[in-house]
């Protein structure tokens, strides 16, 4: 019985549909779960505690063995930190935070790989002067073997290899500029 506080009035728990709803949420994010590739759950911030028994649902074919185990992997998950479940519902849904950052990354890398292919050496300057840690004589290299690609109708090999090291470039600064900023807030924490 969930009961009532006697001053309020109050319910002091969830009602049991509200118990309900969220278990059937949880399992049908199990279910989403148990549907990805092993590639893309490594992407996922999936608890560690959760693979075996995501691996053992993907494993069972018996249909009723198959559900029996979904519901067990449902239950481990409610027994995990509600901020890690939130955390994967955000990296699982298309329309999430994650989800939006990683398309904006993508737009980004994709502008200044055809800001370097149609300004050349201007804008791989000022490329450098935002990303110093960046290889110039590679990213000349490729951007001066994309042009050549396209002017022979060659597949596009330099220019798939040019979005990569652009890739690498800027997500590595990205994951600096994340660790700095980290450091700074247990340094900051020492000094108090």
């Amino acid at each position: 019985m969930r009961g009532r506080d006697e001053e309020t009035g109050e319910f002091l728990s969830p009602s049991r549909s509200q118990n309900r709803r969220e278990a059937l949420e949880t399992l049908a994010l199990g279910e989403k779960l148990v549907s990805l590739t092993e590639a893309q759950l490594a992407k996922l911030p999936v608890p560690e505690a959760l693979l075996p028994h995501i691996r053992d649902c993907k494993r069972i074919t018996s249909h009723v063995a198959h559900k029996r185990q979904l519901a067990f992997l449902a239950k481990q998950m409610r027994r995990e930190d509600d901020a890690a479940m939130d955390a994967l519902r955000d990296a699982l849904d298309e329309n999430g935070e994650a989800a939006r950052r990683e398309i904006a990354a993508m737009h980004r890398i994709e502008q200044w790989r055809e800001r370097l292919l149609v300004d050349g050496d201007s804008a791989l300057a000022e490329l450098l002067s935002e990303y110093p840690g960046a290889d110039r004589q590679r990213l000349r290299q490729l951007a001066r073997n994309t042009l050549e690609e396209r002017k022979r109708n060659k597949p596009p090999h330099s220019f798939r290899e040019l979005y990569r090291e652009l890739r690498t470039v800027m997500l590595g600064a990205n994951e600096a500029d994340d660790d700095v900023e980290d450091n700074d807030e247990f340094s900051g924490d020492e000094r108090d």
